[in-house]
């Protein structure tokens, strides 16, 4: 990292190599189709104050595809905006926010249908937001490269797939028009220097890119595997995640936090689990322990 990165603020052609890199990354029509921001999550909560979505009296405004991550249907709510869960895609009657590949059990939207859906509904100046978090690992299901319309707004996560979620990098690619208004937003700055030298090495690095993305895929098929003979039934994920389901879910949750490992619950379905990938051969070993730790420990809680 170039010693300038720490002691001088970022410059505008810092911002401008990045967002260049990423849109070559992404599929983008170009950098003025791309705004990079200090994390998608910023990019999430900044969203209802930028997209100005059209009135809809008596009925939701956005329709959120769940379950997915709570922080979409929290910030519309938060700035007043009337949601609906929704199980599919809905009519294109109203703004629409779909992860794609879902969190956490890895559902894929095509992108075409989602293109579709977007043109249908851009008559109603209604949006589509799609939340690409995980998209690294499946390129072919970004709705980037088909550019559907200027009422379309796809989020990219960079420290997910590059293991560096504490950099806080992430971008929004859209319409030139949409992409100011959010640079506007967020302010001079808004991204570190030393995030904007990393992500534009990291981002233009194809080669690290295309062995990441196999080393990920068998990974994943390595923890799906060790899951499944411990007895744990997997029902959803993608090469960053794996989704399992147990009604000893709790059980499997403590006895692999003793080890070190820890896993995703959720409140409203105790019967699942979210595993991460495991990073080197301590991990492993560890996951290896804590799974073994609860199956010995079964008989005893009538398991």
């Amino acid at each position: 990292i170039p010693s300038g990165a720490w002691s001088d603020l970022p410059q505008a052609d810092d911002m401008a190599a990045v967002e260049t890199a990423a849109a070559a990354a992404y599929g983008a029509e170009g950098p003025g189709c791309v705004v990079a921001a200090p994390g998608t999550q910023a990019l999430i909560q900044l969203l209802p104050r930028v997209l100005r979505l059209p009135p809809s009296p008596g009925e939701p405004r956005v329709a959120v595809a769940a379950p997915t991550y709570a922080e979409h249907e929290a910030c519309w709510r938060a700035a007043g905006v009337t949601v609906a869960p929704v199980a599919d895609l809905p009519p294109p009657d109203r703004s629409l926010v779909v992860v794609n590949p879902n969190n956490p059990d890895g559902r894929v939207f095509p992108p075409d249908r989602l293109a579709d859906w977007a043109r249908q509904a851009a008559a109603g100046g209604h949006w589509l937001i799609v939340d690409e978090a995980f998209a690294d690992v499946r390129p072919d299901i970004s709705l980037i490269p088909l550019r559907p319309g200027p009422n379309v707004l796809v989020l990219r996560s960079f420290g997910k797939f590059f293991g560096l979620a504490g950099l806080r990098l992430g971008f929004a690619v859209a319409a030139p028009k949409t992409v100011q208004a959010i640079a506007q937003r967020l302010g001079p700055w808004a991204v570190s220097g030393p995030a904007l030298a990393i992500g534009r090495r990291a981002l233009a690095d194809g080669v690290w890119i295309t062995a990441t993305r196999r080393r990920l895929g068998t990974d994943r098929q390595r923890l799906a595997d060790q899951l499944t003979a411990a007895g744990l039934r997997v029902v959803g994920g993608t090469d960053l995640f794996v989704l399992v389901q147990s009604p000893s879910a709790e059980a499997v949750w403590t006895a692999l936090a003793r080890q070190g490992v820890l896993t995703r619950r959720f409140s409203d379905r105790p019967d699942l689990l979210r595993f991460g990938l495991p990073d080197g051969s301590d991990q492993w070993d560890r996951l290896g322990d804590g799974l073994g730790a609860w199956r010995d420990a079964r008989p005893a809680q009538g398991a």
